[in-house]
């Protein structure tokens, strides 16, 4: 292998039984394989469990069961525990269940991290796309601003662009930055973890859109987070609330920025909703979760969910 860098691919998965094959076949067909792939199931009782204890042996995963859901922000912090405290990687390549990487995924990652004239980037994003191949908006890794000239033109010169923020729909994350920064807070649940998590590794550091590198994000519908959520929009509020408030990830201005981008965002999204009393509901409840405290620590929640087993 002429690449040494070690990689440890995590995959979460709940109740995806036929996605999360696909995403494994797909991780099995690599052209550069990664080292290990580690897979966290967080509690699935669609059959998911019994496709991956046949999997576990033909194909040497490394399976995370846990007792109760935790969501996509607790399952990603026990897979990223796992491949920390079992692996010994270099890189951590992240991905949802209904992911689908393209043959050269990882290679594209690898190729464009070996390209960047500086210091290893700390976070490498894939360009995901939708199953008709539209670059997916609801994937898609928030530009730098106010990137400098310098960094710029490195990113340009590695095929890739500069971001502040990525979601775990394949993105690759240098193993030491996790060490020392932590793992993703698993109280998140779901909405926001991504962000949180990749601003927090990001503070300081380089992060790429690597467009030589492609996945397929195999949502039931196109579009982008602005959908109607539903009851859900309590964990968009609550855990912005808890971003705002309590992480590190986002440097003074960037919270008064990201924050004015939020509430234009929830304008939108109450603007277009079909069922606005469940919204409004969501935003109470969200608004005062958020401010009466904050997230448990995520040892804790893992846990409770048996990760400790």
């Amino acid at each position: 292998m002429n690449n040494p860098v070690r990689v440890i691919a995590v995959v979460v998965t709940w109740n995806r039984r036929d996605p999360l094959a696909e995403t494994l076949d797909a991780l099995a067909a690599q052209t550069r394989p990664a080292d290990a792939i580690v897979v966290v199931d967080n509690a699935s009782s669609d059959g998911t469990g019994e496709l991956l204890d046949e999997c576990s042996t033909s194909a040497g995963l490394d399976v995370v069961t846990l007792r109760r859901n935790t969501g996509g922000a607790g399952g990603f912090a026990a897979g990223l525990r796992r491949a920390l405290d079992h692996h010994d990687p270099d890189l951590v390549w992240l991905m949802d269940d209904d992911t689908v990487p393209r043959s050269r995924a990882l290679a594209g990652l690898l190729d464009t991290r070996d390209r960047y004239p500086g210091p290893p980037p700390t976070v490498l994003a894939s360009r995901v796309e939708w199953t008709d191949g539209r670059d997916h908006p609801m994937n898609t890794p928030r530009r730098k601003p106010f990137v400098g000239r310098s960094e710029a033109r490195s990113a340009s010169r590695a095929g890739a662009v500069a971001i502040r923020s990525a979601s775990f729909v394949s993105i690759a994350v240098d193993a030491s930055t996790v060490r020392e920064r932590g793992l993703p807070v698993a109280d998140y649940f779901l909405w926001n973890d991504d962000f949180e998590f990749s601003t927090r590794m990001l503070r300081g550091s380089v992060g790429l859109l690597c467009l030589d590198s492609v996945v397929v994000h195999k949502t039931r519908t196109f579009g982008s987070t602005d959908a109607d959520p539903g009851e859900r929009f309590y964990y968009e509020v609550r855990n912005k609330v808890w971003l705002f408030t309590r992480s590190s990830g986002l440097s003074p201005l960037e919270k008064v920025v990201y924050a004015g981008s939020t509430v234009r965002r929830w304008r939108r999204t109450y603007a277009a909703s079909s069922d606005r009393p469940t919204l409004r509901r969501a935003l109470r409840r969200g608004l005062a979760a958020g401010l009466s405290s904050g997230p448990r620590p995520t040892d804790e929640v893992l846990a409770r969910a048996g990760a400790d087993d």
